[in-house]
Parts: structure tokens; sequence; C-alpha cells
């Protein structure tokens, strides 16, 4: 598995539990933050599925 899988997926639990901190206290700049950093995370997840895609085939 590629790092940027793994730091793919902490970037989305991180943005999850923000946006959820953001719902629960009304701060719309956290829960806006958190959303951001979740789809961050989805990119750098997909990124790393390329990598090892490509790293597999090329095996």
């Amino acid at each position: 598995m590629d790092k940027d899988r793994t730091a793919g997926i902490g970037h989305q639990v991180k943005g999850a539990v923000k946006e959820a901190a953001g719902k629960v206290t009304g701060d719309k700049k956290l829960e806006a933050e958190g959303k951001g950093e979740k789809v961050g995370g989805k990119v750098q997840n997909a990124v790393g599925g390329a990598k090892d895609t490509v790293r597999d085939a090329t095996k």
C-alpha cells in the first residue's frame, strides 16, 4: 500500500471529525475545513491507489 493511501485515509478521518465537530458546535468554518480536508484525503487516497496499480502492473 502506497504511503499516499494511508495519509489520505488519515486526512479523511480527520476531516470527518472536524466536520462533525463543526456541525455540533455550529462552527461553519470548522465544518467547511473538515469537508475540504475530507476531499483532499480522497484525492490523495486515489493518487496512492493509482501508484499501487502502476507498481503492480510493472511487476
